[in-house]
């Protein structure tokens, strides 16, 4: 909404000065105003040199022989000196600006800038009563340079409110073109005609006052519209025809059922229109545009096709005059002054009326334009989806899903599940006990929490912790178990590319079967952020670890497999566990494009915790070790799956980034990986003994169709809302649907396109305003 300053001069005039101006500041059609006094002295001189220049005014366009709107009497002055023209013009100019600039005017000016902005549109009106104020050239004020975005207006010292604004759902407009005689206004009509896909127009051409008077009582006009001669003499008369010529007071109970009916915005693109101004200001008419002098035919066709193209595009009516106004400085040349002759009549209890172009019905043209642009935006998207370009600002629309779901849903820990972590504190306390240390956990360490282990009757024990090579002799019971132990898996680490110095991996212990080995590795993307699973992967030749399947998916099956749920492969060569199947990615998976989905990898879906280590409950080696565990929780321990691992950075890089690494909330930037491995055996088990969703995803051509839809939703917002706030509140609401959905689907466990709908929604809007306006522009400013 623009700025409304009203500048209201009193009673006062040129002669005696204004000794109590009020200058209201805030928001059109808000009674909030702040409000603030000042006075200005009597400046005569501005009224003598005015009078000159309308002399002189007079003199030009007999002198250039212009058809101007209005019939002239043949006692008019014809002197014309171009030089002495130009001096009043520039006279006036300084004198009003020296008298705005007085000390008595100077805080009102000052409190005036501090509180605007140069930047925003700005509704300046001027009341007063005194006609020959409103004939000034305000504008020439140069608060105005600073302030290009505002614009004057005129106002009455008592406006009226309306009691009600009617929203039309199409433009009404009753044009009434009158007496011609020496002028042509057939431009006018033609510029008119251009809306008539926009707005409803009757024309009236030469009417008898009795149509023109019935056609006012009739259909809730919204503008009213006159091209023809005209004067303010006698407070506004028009010739409606060649021998008909009226005051505005003989139309005026017409007028006022106009007004009550609709009627928002009077033009009279005639000359010398401020009676006609002051006549229905009477009759508290929102708005009135006129021209203050006479106007020469080019000058008020130049105006109209400008002001109705701007306007009818969706500009604001202060901004369309504006624009249109400055426009005419290109023609002065030949018409000197023309930028002075437009001005608005505004009641300022009323807001500004706006071209509902909104409201206007779609042709077939629009349909199509619409259709060829949302097609042409999904496929650029798509097509750079394709090949991979949105894939990180995807990725991380995943994480910001992930992180607010876990905001708004708290899981359980899986009780299914026991950590064992080995920290700071444990390593020390197997040096503190004389213990031969092996990295981060002893063989004799081992060997006992394993013994101690029995008591808790675990279903599987995983140890995610690396055991090449053999085991201490002074500890035969910890090999004789690691051979013969079906319930123990070990980790092993698969041959990679990467120069790391583990090119070849890092071997499993030695005689331990080839069913309880398996691989830790995971497959992290390009921010080392772990959002895949890796289940099952073809080793290299070279590779000291030849186990073809994943750690977590190993302690998954064996405690499964007491649950009666057993694994298959699909027709389709997807992993299925009981009646669960797990889809396997591929190369364009959703979010992911262009991807390395070699092996079987599947999205993990985290659970939903205040932190990722709170997947399930935990216990310290040491504590485990000093049988501190009480024994009624050992109870409570019993049949689960005991996975062992660090949880200190000490002699190890497998610490990883998760999707809530960038959560400041949760303040977990990276996380260890034995709790990561924990997450993916949770999802396996949750998902085939509680029925907890796995992460899905739509096909490619269901992905496309979302996409155009979005985009398609935009052009059709674009079309609809054309008035700059309205389209943006539009564009705000469709964005947050668009993430509402995207997100509510994604607490259903379903991945859906939210990036790619953002831009096409966006770049279909962008495209189809572009479009639109240049069209709408181009058929105005065409000859």
């Amino acid at each position: 909404m623009s700025k409304l300053v009203i500048l209201n001069l009193g009673k006062g005039d040129l002669h005696k000065g204004f000794p109590d101006v009020t200058v209201q500041l805030g928001l059109t059609n808000d009674l909030r105003m702040m409000e603030f006094r000042g006075s200005l002295p009597a400046a005569p001189e501005i009224s003598q040199i005015y009078r000159n220049w309308q002399i002189l005014y007079s003199a030009l366009y007999r002198h250039y022989g212009w058809w101007i709107r209005l019939e002239i009497e043949d006692s008019d002055q014809t002197n014309f000196s171009e030089v002495e023209f130009n001096e009043l013009c520039q006279q006036l100019s300084s004198k009003i600006n020296i008298w705005l600039n007085c000390e008595q005017f100077r805080k009102i000016d000052q409190k005036l800038r501090t509180q605007l902005n140069p930047k925003e549109e700005i509704c300046f009106i001027i009341a007063t009563s005194d006609n020959l104020l409103r004939r000034l050239p305000w504008h020439l004020w140069n608060f105005f340079d600073d302030y290009p975005n505002a614009e004057v207006a005129l106002s009455t010292l008592e406006p009226k409110r309306l009691n009600k604004v009617y929203i039309p759902k199409k433009i009404k407009i009753l044009a009434i073109f009158g007496n011609n005689q020496g002028i042509d206004i057939s431009k006018d009509k033609y510029l008119l005609e251009k809306l008539s896909n926009q707005a409803q127009i009757n024309f009236l051409i030469e009417p008898q006052r009795k149509e023109l008077s019935n056609e006012l009582w009739g259909k809730g006009w919204n503008i009213l519209f006159f091209a023809g001669h005209s004067s303010s003499q006698e407070r506004g008369i028009l010739q409606i025809n060649q021998t008909t010529t009226i005051t505005l007071d003989k139309l005026k109970h017409g007028l006022k059922k106009a007004i009550e009916s609709g009627l928002q915005l009077a033009i009279f693109n005639s000359c010398d229109g401020l009676g006609l101004a002051e006549a229905l200001e009477d009759l508290h008419i929102p708005q009135v545009i006129v021209m203050r002098e006479p106007v020469p035919d080019l000058v008020a066709q130049e105006f109209l096709k400008h002001f109705l193209g701007e306007f009818s595009s969706g500009q604001s009516l202060y901004s369309a005059l504006r624009e249109a106004r400055k426009r005419l400085e290109g023609i002065e040349d030949e018409y000197p002054c023309a930028t002075w002759l437009p001005v608005i009549c505004q009641n300022p209890l009323t807001a500004p009326m706006t071209w509902q172009l909104h409201r206007k019905m779609l042709t077939t043209k629009s349909i199509l334009v619409i259709l060829l642009t949302s097609l042409l935006v999904t496929s650029l998207v798509i097509g750079v989806r394709y090949w991979g370009y949105l894939q990180t600002s995807e990725l991380q629309a995943f994480d910001h899903f992930m992180q607010l779901r876990s905001h708004l849903v708290t899981e359980k820990p899986d009780e299914r599940i026991l950590i064992i972590t080995i920290d700071e504190a444990d390593i020390q306390y197997q040096i503190n006990k004389g213990m031969q240390m092996r990295w981060s956990l002893s063989d004799q360490a081992l060997a006992q929490l394993l013994e101690k282990l029995n008591k808790y009757q675990p279903r599987t024990i995983g140890l995610d912790i690396y055991r090449d090579g053999i085991v201490d002799p002074k500890y035969p019971s910890l090999a004789n178990r690691f051979q013969k132990d079906n319930s123990l898996f070990f980790v092993c680490k698969v041959a990679t590319t990467d120069d790391d110095g583990d090119s070849d991996g890092i071997p499993p212990p030695s005689k331990v079967l080839r069913e309880r080995l398996s691989f830790s590795d995971f497959v992290a993307d390009n921010e080392d952020i772990a959002r895949r699973q890796l289940l099952h992967l073809t080793p290299p030749p070279t590779s000291l670890c030849t186990t073809e399947y994943a750690f977590n998916l190993q302690l998954a099956l064996h405690y499964l497999d007491k649950e009666s749920k057993t694994s298959s492969v699909t027709k389709s060569g997807d992993l299925q566990i009981g009646d669960i199947v797990f889809e396997q990615l591929n190369e364009h998976t959703s979010g992911y494009q262009k991807v390395d989905a070699s092996g079987y990898q599947i999205l993990l879906n985290y659970r939903s915790l205040k932190s990722v280590e709170k997947i399930a409950e935990q216990v310290s080696l040491r504590d485990v070790l000093d049988e501190k565990i009480p024994l009624e929780s050992v109870q409570l321990l019993k049949d689960r799956i005991v996975m062992i691992g660090l949880s200190a950075p000490t002699n190890t890089n497998d610490y990883w980034k998760t999707p809530f690494s960038s959560d400041a909330k949760l303040k977990q930037k990276q996380t260890p990986g034995v709790f990561v491995q924990a997450q993916m055996l949770s999802q396996i088990l949750s998902a085939v003994l509680d029925r907890r969703p796995l992460l899905w995803w739509w096909s490619g051509w269901v992905e496309a169709l979302w996409i155009w839809g979005w985009s398609l939703l935009g052009g059709i917002t674009a079309w609809y809302y054309s008035k700059p706030l309205h389209l943006g509140v539009a564009v705000i609401i469709t964005l947050l649907t668009v993430f509402g959905l995207c997100f509510s689907i994604f607490a259903l466990a379903g991945w859906v396109p939210f990036i790619p709908s953002v831009l096409a929604l966006l770049a279909t809007q962008i495209m189809v305003i572009s479009w639109f306006r240049h069209s709408h522009l181009r058929n105005f400013n065409r000859d």
